[in-house]
Formats: C-alpha cells, structure tokens, sequence
C-alpha cells in the first residue's frame, strides 16, 4: 500500500518540518579542512551557547586529562602530551556548545508550548531550545508536557514495570554517550529485570564491523593504536569523512604524512578533510597553509567496495606468483591463519579488468595502489559507515581483513585494522555489556557475581525492536540517552511502533524528536551532562569511558548545572532500580547510590581487563589499554588462528530510471544533532534539503541545479516519500547520488538490513526522483 502523505501524525515524524524552503546559498566546495575559518566557528558556536567565562572553562578542559571528554566522536586523545592551547576540533566545540548550553526549558516553557506544535519544529530548531531543567511526565489525552517529582516518576515507571505480563514486552535503548558506569548499571538492570533486549546504536552503524572482526580475528575490535599512526607507510581512508566526523584524526594524518606515509582515500565523494589539512595550532598553516593529506583518491560507486578489494588481491597475488614469497606473507600465512587456499583459489578466478569497471574507476588508479602495497605490509585500514550500512557490509570488512593478511599486516607495528566509531562511548557500551545477544560467559559471570539468574534469550536488536513496536509486542520504550526516531530507518514506521507503545521513558539532557513521537504516556528524566560538575554524594565525581582504540580513561565535569534539578544516570538507573527490585533484591543497589567506585569494582568483578580498576583509573590519568588479542597476533576464534574467508560482492537491480543513494552528515552535524544549516566543505549554505548528484544525470534526465525534486523508495509493497529537495550537482559517480540524514531516513526501508549484523542499509537505498509540480 502506498503511505497517506497528508497525514499530519506522519508529517511530525519527519525531521525537516515545513515544506517552505530556506533561502539556499552554494559555494565552492572545499579542498582543505580546519584552518583559521574553524577556529572562528567554533567559538561563534560556544559563545551563542553561554558566556565567556563558561564557555573557556569547557573548552579549555575539553579532552585534557583529568577534564571532559568530548561528546562527539570516540577519536582517541593522545597518549603523551596534550595540546596547550586546545586538544579539540571544530565539530567538538560544537558538540560541548550544545551539549553546556544556559539555555533551558521547563515547566513554564513546556505549560505555553504543545507536544503538536513543538513536533512541526525541525531537528535544529527543537535542539536550540535549551536544556531540560526538570522531570516532565506527558499523560494520555493531555496535550502538554508537565512537571513530576522525582519520587513519583521512579514510582510511576517501576509500578508500569512490576505489572508487565512479561518482560519480553520491554524495550531498553541506549545511546553511546553513556558512561561506563551508567553503562554497566543500566545493563545490570534490564537483565534482573528478565530481558537482554538492549538495543543500541551500534545497531546502527558498527555492528557489521563488530560482527566481521569478531568472526576473523577473534575480537569485534579495531587492532591500532595512535603510534601505529607514526609508523605506517600506507593509511586507507575508507567510506569515512574524518574532517567533519572525526576531525581530530586530520592531526594524526598529517603528523603520518610528515614520516612518510602515503595516503589513499576510498570514496564516492571527494571530501575536503580527505584532501588536505590546515592544522589551526601550526602558526604557518593558521593564516593559509595546509598539508596535503590524500596522495591517491579512488572515486568509487556506491558499494563496490568488495569488488576493488577482490582486485586488489587479484594483482598481490598474482605478483607473488611471479615472484614467490616477495608480495605474500607466506610465513604469517601459513603459521596464523587458515583458510587460504579456498580464499586464493576464489580470487583467482576473478577478472581484474571487470572487477575495476564494476567499481567505475581508472585501472591506473587500482596498479598503483597495488604496486605500493607490494613494497610494504605496514598499512592501516581505516572505515567507518561508508562500508557498515550495505547489506554486504560484513563482507566489506572481510574482506579488508583479508587484505591484511595477505600482507601479514597486523599486530605489527604501523599495521592494522581501524574501525572509527561515530560516538564516544559506544565501543565502551558494548564492553560493560549493552548488547542484545550476550555471551553465556558473560551472562554466567553476572550470575556468580550477583546472585541472579540473567535471561539467556536473545532480546531485541534495533530493527527487531521497532518490528516488534509496531505488530504491538512492545508496550515499554526506555532510551538512555540518543534520539532514536531521528537516528532509526524507516522513520514513519518507527514512529508508529512508537506510539504504541504504553509508556516510552527517555534519560536526556535536551528535548529531541523522539521526545514527541510518544505513547500512550511519555516520562523525561533530565540527566547531568558530561560536562556538569557531578556532586553526588556531595563529592567530586568522575565517569570513565573507552575510546575507538580500546582505552579506558576519565571523563570529568567542571560547570555549574543548569538547574539543581538534575540527577546522574548512574544514580537515576540505581533510584529506579532500588523502586523496582526493593530491599530483598540480590543486587545490593544501596551500595552503589552516589558511589561511582563502588560501580568500578561491580565491573572490575565481572568484566576481564578492568582488573585494579579503581587504582589504575588514578595513578594513570590517561587511561590504560584492555587487552587486545590481535594487536598481538593471538587470534581468539574458535582455532585460534586468524580467518580468511570469501566475500559476496553487492548485487543491485537498479531499474531504468532510479539511483543508488547514501546517507551522509552536513558538517554542521554530529550523528542526529544539528547545529547548523550549512555545509561549508561542500559549499552549502543555509538548506538541508538537498540531493547531490552527477552534472552528468542532471543533463540526461533534463534537469536543472536547484531544481525541486520528491524522492520515493519502494519495498515490500510500501512506497517510502520525502518531498520538496533541491538537486545540487556534485562530483559523485554517476547513477549515485548523496542526501544528509536524517532528512531521508524515510527512505530506509527497515527490511533492508545487513546479512549477520542487521544493520540498516541506510547507504545503499534505490530511489527513485520525480520532479515536483
């Protein structure tokens, strides 16, 4: 059936709003990133947000040890010194300006403002609103948000809980800017509650490499660290646009090309921070300088990675043919691995010259990178969701992992694999447990530490849990932190899923969509921030988290709060568990109220690596490393040696007429938080309604730049619509074309997930354009 557009309900959960246009401004897009014109932004950014005293207080703690850890992306600091005059980026000042804001809302705001009216908002518009300075319960059949005392919303939700018929019908969300501390907790929760259904936005976006590595390599972590950084002679850009995503890695990579490094970007777009650099802390690069950081730019199709990949093999293996044992790690191979004959005789049977016209690239471009990877195995991959959100997204990151050990490059130093989380603690998350499919010898180790029996089910992945809304199986939505509407596929069908549920629960510090597309009764429960000075207990305290590189260290705030009004999520998890389970609980839950290392030895018992925790998190400020197996060259799969395995290429149909699209960021944007209108590193001003796409397809099709277009999907018999965006022509392969999230998350059909991951295909959508009237 085709969805009703008109339907106001539906038109909420959208993330643009109104249909009128903004007054659109296109620019030259961008060679180079940062510079003095990212310095000027961000502190326009933190200065519109609070004042100036504020304002230096955060930034000047930002990613320094022993002060906050930034928000944003899960870039690791550095090991040794830090930077005097700021260890932030642009996107990071962003993100502490949003996040330290003095703006706040309550219940004043909330008694003139709907729940209706404030969902016609957009995304950016409903961010800029201010903090949430109090507890707010949204009733059935009342229009308003209003006031609850925290008593009675920790009453009100554990009664709703103790009454479930079963605790299969509930919902635990989480976002990964959680704490390890709220983390541990809050999954310690959920499963005495009898439920792993835990989804969370590794779902979303890492799941394919998680689940790619762990069958290879034993471990569903990345294999570098910053100092392989410095040693590498190849680093791989792969499907990741680090100068807006992750602009501190742009540090990293011009300190690599500095030692000699060759850079590779691998990509459908070019990219400005995969172009060039111009560090805003280096005085000659400040006022115009840049490092030019990309020696090769492969401009890919959409989702042909796997195919450039298989190509690449082809030529290594044939040139050690030629040459035996010069190209191939025989040695590595033979002593580490398994599976390589079955995986050499496959490629063997590809055809170079089909392989790269599939990719629609210049052979040229694929022999060089070949004859550089033939002279060395000190190369690093790194990806990010350019590769994760395909349904052959797990042999994308296969297939990589071959790569590396072909070349016996890994666990040796400038040499491994990198997948760069988007969030900065969303790799620690799945550590404390935030998983929807447990180990047995996790669930075990629950059970001995803390005296209950954990559920052994599988609960509920993201795509399952909002199935599972919507055929009316969930009647409990709890989200620790995140957006998840906005972040979710498929957005009028999540949303339907989500107001019908029963009662929807959201640990937030700002009001988000989510927040609006609600059940029959919604509950928000405002936490500190990152940022806040935390006092609970009436002591100074400090949350840990994990970095993209495995690294355990502190994260502590250092502003006044904006209202007293606002409880920790360590402590909002252990007030309503304490409701919930009472005094006979087997979990002593009292010990860990206001006790953050009384939390730190509950994981220290249960989770390997976090052995001495509490000490070690002071005496090495910095953090410390959890074991990494690959780094090492132990392979813990079950035969202890690393696997090769081979890989299915994407097969598209792809009718006349209709285009592959991906999603993607604008740079004044971190995951489904908008700071911003523009996208100056590709010369848009003022408008997120945008299609990018080929001059050629403009020309073919007839069409014009700005041109206003609709954009619709079709799968399983539901056709999918977003209206009313403007065609802007960019260098992009030709049949592709790119659009922001989460503006087109509607087209994400939520049938169309990964094999093995279940993550959503959000970069792989056949759509079709049709010119509006």
């Amino acid at each position: 059936m085709s969805m009703n557009k008109n339907d106001p309900q539906l038109s909420e959960a959208r993330a643009q709003g109104p249909d009128e246009f903004l007054d659109l401004k296109l620019g030259n897009p961008s060679k180079t990133a940062a510079g003095a014109k990212a310095v000027g932004v961000a502190l326009n950014h933190v200065m519109s947000e609070m004042n100036p005293v504020r304002g230096l207080k955060a930034l000047n703690s930002l990613n320094k040890i022993g002060g906050i850890d930034c928000p944003g992306c899960a870039w690791p600091d550095p090991d040794d010194e830090r930077s005097l005059l700021g260890e932030y980026c642009e996107n990071g000042a962003k993100a502490i300006a949003e996040e330290a804001t003095e703006k706040s809302i309550g219940r004043e705001f909330f008694g003139l403002n709907d729940v209706h009216s404030l969902s016609r908002l957009t995304d950016h518009e409903i961010g800029k609103l201010g903090r949430i300075s109090e507890p707010l319960i949204l009733k059935r059949g009342v229009p308003y948000y209003h006031p609850i005392s925290w008593k009675d919303a920790f009453i009100y939700i554990a009664d709703f809980l103790r009454n479930q018929t079963t605790p299969k019908k509930s919902v635990f969300y989480t976002s990964g800017r959680t704490s390890n501390e709220a983390a541990f907790l809050y999954q310690l929760f959920v499963r005495q509650f009898g439920t792993n259904n835990l989804p969370d936005c590794s779902n979303m976006c890492h799941e394919s490499s998680g689940v790619a590595l762990k069958q290879t390599l034993g471990l569903g972590k990345g294999s570098v660290t910053l100092e392989d950084f410095n040693n590498a002679k190849i680093i791989f850009i792969v499907g990741q646009n680090p100068g807006t995503n992750h602009p501190r890695m742009l540090t990293a990579l011009q300190k690599a090309k500095r030692n000699g490094a060759k850079i590779v970007s691998i990509n459908p777009l070019p990219e400005a921070g995969l172009m060039g650099f111009s560090n805003p802390q280096d005085p000659r690069q400040f006022i115009g300088g840049a490092t030019r950081l990309s020696d090769l730019h492969i401009p890919l199709r959409i989702n042909t990675d796997v195919a450039l990949l298989k190509a690449i093999l082809l030529k290594l293996i044939e040139k050690d043919d030629e040459n035996p044992n010069t190209v191939i790690d025989k040695s590595f191979v033979e002593s580490k691995t398994e599976g390589f004959d079955e995986f050499a005789g496959h490629i063997r049977k590809q055809k170079f010259s089909s392989l790269v016209k599939e990719c629609g690239v210049d052979e040229a471009l694929v022999l060089q990178l070949v004859d550089w990877l033939s002279e060395t195995s000190q190369f690093i991959t790194c990806w990010a969701m350019g590769l994760t959100q395909h349904k052959n997204a797990v042999d994308n990151i296969r297939e990589i992992v071959n790569l590396h050990l072909l070349k016996g490059a890994i666990g040796i130093p400038g040499a491994g694999t990198c997948p760069v989380r988007g969030h900065s603690n969303v790799q620690g998350d799945r550590t404390m447990g935030i998983w929807e499919k447990p180990t047995m010898a996790f669930l075990d180790k629950l059970e001995s530490v803390f005296d209950f029996k954990p559920p052994k089910r599988a609960g509920f992945n993201t795509v399952q849990a909002i199935e599972a809304m919507k055929n009316d199986n969930v009647d409990f939505f709890m989200a620790m932190g995140g957006n998840f509407l906005s972040a979710s596929p498929d957005t009028e069908f999540t949303a339907e899923g989500l107001r019908k549920c029963k009662l929807s629960v959201h640990v937030s510090t700002k009001l988000n969509r989510t927040h609006l597309i609600h059940g029959e009764t919604s509950i928000i429960l405002p936490c500190l921030a990152r940022s806040d000075q935390d006092l609970s207990g009436n002591r100074k305290n400090f949350v840990t988290v994990e970095n993209s590189m495995g690294i355990v260290h502190k994260s502590q705030g250092n502003l006044k709060p904006i209202s007293n009004s606002l409880i920790s999520e360590p402590n909002i998890v252990t007030y309503l568990a304490l409701q919930l389970f009472g005094e006979k609980s087997p979990v002593k839950w009292h010990a860990v109220l206001n006790n953050y290392p009384q939390i730190r030895n509950w994981i220290e018992k249960t989770i390997p690596g976090f052995e001495n925790y509490n000490h070690r998190i002071d005496k090495q400020p910095a953090g410390f490393y959890l074991p990494n197996g690959p780094r090492k060259r132990h392979f813990t799969t079950p035969s202890k040696k690393a696997q090769f395995t081979i890989n299915k290429k994407s097969k598209f149909l792809i009718p006349d007429g209709h285009f592959l699209m991906m999603t993607m960021r604008s740079h004044d944007q971190f995951n489904t938080t908008i700071y911003g209108l523009n996208d100056r590193y590709r010369g848009i001003y003022n408008e997120r309604r945008v299609v990018f796409i080929n001059a050629n397809d403009l020309e073919k099709n007839g069409w014009v730049s700005e041109q206003v277009v609709n954009l619709s999907s079709y799968s399983n018999d539901r056709e999918r619509v977003v209206t009313n965006f403007k065609l802007i022509p960019y260098p992009i392969p030709e049949g592709c074309v790119a659009t922001y999230f989460p503006e087109c998350n509607p087209l994400v059909p939520l049938e169309s997930f990964a094999r093995s991951s279940h993550t959503p295909t959000s970069k792989s959508v056949v759509i079709k354009i049709h010119p509006a009237n």
